[in-house]
């Protein structure tokens, strides 16, 4: 009961709209506009649904963490 009303409290729905924002961010940046696309898309959803923002974020850092070992190993 605790963590369901935390994950739907609007202090968590802010931060993590905020996060799946700055990540979008990045990926532009780093010129992945797909990415970016994406996050954006999953910010509007995170707004409604806390754990689709938490889950994409998760999928996120493992394929950049792939993706920044497989850059240093080559």
């Amino acid at each position: 009961m605790v963590l369901k009303k935390l994950l739907g409290s609007a202090a968590t729905r802010s931060l993590t709209v905020v996060s799946v924002l700055g990540s979008a961010k990045r990926a532009y940046e780093r010129g992945n506009h797909v990415r970016a696309a994406l996050m954006l898309g999953v910010a509007v959803l995170a707004w409604k649904w806390v754990m689709i923002g938490m889950v994409a974020q998760g999928v996120v850092n493992l394929v950049r963490t792939d993706d920044s070992a497989n850059s240093s190993a080559a």
